[in-house]
């Protein structure tokens, strides 16, 4: 009995060995798991591996489920050599091809072992980017592959740990008699191009960018003209192009940036990205096109009249999506040298609107960005809005309304300065809640300037936001950082006493900076007519000079 058993052992283990021979090609199979437990509704990476190529791919992707882009790793093992492959949207293909990549793979190596479906696997260490990075591979299979491009020439990696919560795992392994058709590159070869261009196409792919100006000049001059996309006005200061936005899905978020350069200029100036309101029977656009007395004025008793600065019945002001600040000439005056500064090429700023959705998704809109100068060279600005899909994690706003705006953009067009804070009243504006809505919000954008040192501009003032006649809010807008930004300021005066104009603390402002909203909470205001109100304790003129304040609001309800 016991030479019976032997021999049905021996047998066994031969017929194991044959089988292994017969083995052309692996497929396992791998999943994802943080902090112990499994990612839900994951997508299993899949590695398919012979003797001479290894193939990463995934389950969506070979059930032709995956959303684009569609990416596949190819190895091959006798070249050495990583070929990444992109299938778009749009049809279009891309390869880049790496031969350097596996070689400068370095590890270090364990003798820790664990089994890891039945297979002894050893251990290797690495760290990327500050990652540590463990990897456990076996050799009882006689081929190599993993589940990235990591650890391709180490063995079979069946679990890779990074930094010791983030774990992929093999979950299965299918021993194959044949080789996949798919372990080939297609043919004929997609456009092959370098790897900093393939990952940047990949990147672009991912979102929505909608370029909206493209190194536009932004400047004063009686010869500034519009053409079929693009309108010019105030002298050029002020740039506008009709822009048709896709529908933005509920969770989506969404970004302004603008890329601005001096082209002549030399001052810092304020700058704003806005949006023009069309839904009333009077909207700024009447008053670039025909003038600001076509604006609605506002009035609160200091004997001033200024235009289009609140909502009113039959007129909706500008909403503002980004304001900025220039530095003093940047690009421009860079061949100003000063020990150890080397002055940045542009200035690049960024901001996340995606609370702005209801005046966007599926929309025509009118898109505009100003800088007031009065240089004939004046900027050179580009401005992009993009859209960025994430899944439905929280409420979308679906209701929006602009409430007041007192940024001049039309300066040198006539718009008045914003000095109505100078009288008691400041601004108020009245406006109507609809039915159906709760959690208001106000974004609030607030600016001081003008005067010398004793101005606005470089003193701390308190605003006060008032709703129905009742504070809800107050906060002295303050900016103590600009000396940061020094290197986007080549024209920035310099003090005796070691300061440079640009280093200078402002109201709410830098030069060279974006200056961020306020979110204020409102509650749940009641369906029908309410009054906002904004004071500021706006400083008295100084002989020629005087102060003023931007602000910009409007509300936001869920």
């Amino acid at each position: 009995m016991k030479n019976h058993f032997i021999l049905f052992f021996v047998f066994c283990f031969v017929f194991s060995a044959l089988a292994q021979k017969n083995i052309k090609s692996i497929k396992i199979t791998y999943v994802k798991s943080s902090n112990g437990k499994l990612i839900e509704n994951q997508d299993p990476i899949l590695v398919f591996t012979t003797e001479k190529t290894s193939l990463i791919t995934s389950e969506k992707i070979i059930l032709k489920k995956a959303d684009f882009p569609i990416e596949q790793t190819f190895v091959d093992f006798n070249t050495k050599s990583i070929s990444q492959f992109v299938q778009f949207k749009n049809g279009n293909s891309i390869l880049t091809i790496d031969t350097l990549a596996l070689g400068k793979q370095k590890f270090e190596f364990s003798d820790e072992t664990k089994k890891i479906l039945g297979y002894t696997c050893k251990k290797a260490k690495t760290t990327i980017n500050s990652n540590s990075i463990e990897l456990w591979y076996t050799n009882e299979l006689n081929l190599k592959g993993a589940p990235s491009v990591l650890g391709q020439n180490l063995g079979l990696v069946l679990e890779t740990v990074r930094n010791g919560n983030s774990k992929v795992t093999a979950s299965k392994i299918e021993l194959l008699k044949t080789i996949p058709t798919l372990l080939t590159l297609p043919n004929p070869l997609p456009k092959i191009v370098d790897q900093l261009t393939y990952k940047d196409l990949i990147w672009k792919s991912r979102f929505i960018n909608i370029a909206v100006f493209e190194k536009e000049i932004i400047n004063f001059s009686n010869t500034s003209r519009s053409n079929d996309s693009i309108l010019r006005f105030a002298n050029g200061t002020i740039i506008l192009k009709k822009v048709k936005i896709p529908e933005i899905k509920k969770g989506n978020r969404i970004f302004v940036d603008v890329t601005e350069q001096s082209n002549g200029d030399a001052y810092d100036r304020t700058g704003s990205v806005f949006l023009i309101p069309t839904d009333k029977n009077i909207s700024f656009l009447d008053g670039l096109k025909n003038g600001v007395k076509e604006l609605p004025v506002y009035e609160n008793g200091n004997g001033e009249k200024y235009q289009g600065v609140i909502r009113t019945e039959n007129y909706a002001p500008l909403l503002e999506l980004m304001r900025f600040f220039t530095p003093f000439g940047v690009k421009q005056f860079n061949t100003l040298q000063l020990k150890n500064k080397v002055w940045q090429d542009s200035v690049y700023y960024r901001q996340d609107i995606s609370e702005m959705h209801p005046a966007l998704s599926n929309k025509e809109v009118w898109i505009g960005m100003n800088i007031g100068n009065y240089d004939n060279g004046g900027h050179k600005a580009s401005l992009n809005i993009s859209i960025h899909p994430e899944e439905e994690s929280k409420p979308q706003n679906t209701w929006l309304l602009p409430v007041f705006n007192t940024n001049n953009v039309m300066e040198m067009a006539g718009q008045q300065y914003a000095t109505m804070f100078s009288n008691e009243k400041g601004l108020e504006v009245t406006f109507d809640v609809p039915e159906g809505f709760k959690n208001f919000k106000l974004r609030y954008i607030t600016t001081g300037h003008g005067g010398w040192e004793n101005g606005d501009e470089f003193v701390p003032k308190k605003n006060t936001i008032l709703v129905d006649a009742k504070e809800v809010f107050a906060f002295t807008p303050w900016r103590t950082d600009c000396g940061s930004y020094r290197l986007s300021n080549p024209a920035s005066g310099n003090f005796s006493d070691g300061l440079s104009s640009s280093d200078l603390s402002r109201s709410n402002w830098c030069p060279g900076t974006v200056t961020n909203p306020v979110y204020i909470d409102l509650g749940n205001l009641s369906a029908g007519k309410h009054t906002i109100q904004i004071k500021i304790p706006q400083g008295k003129p100084e002989g020629s000079s005087f102060s003023s304040w931007n602000v910009s609001g409007c509300l936001i309800g869920e």
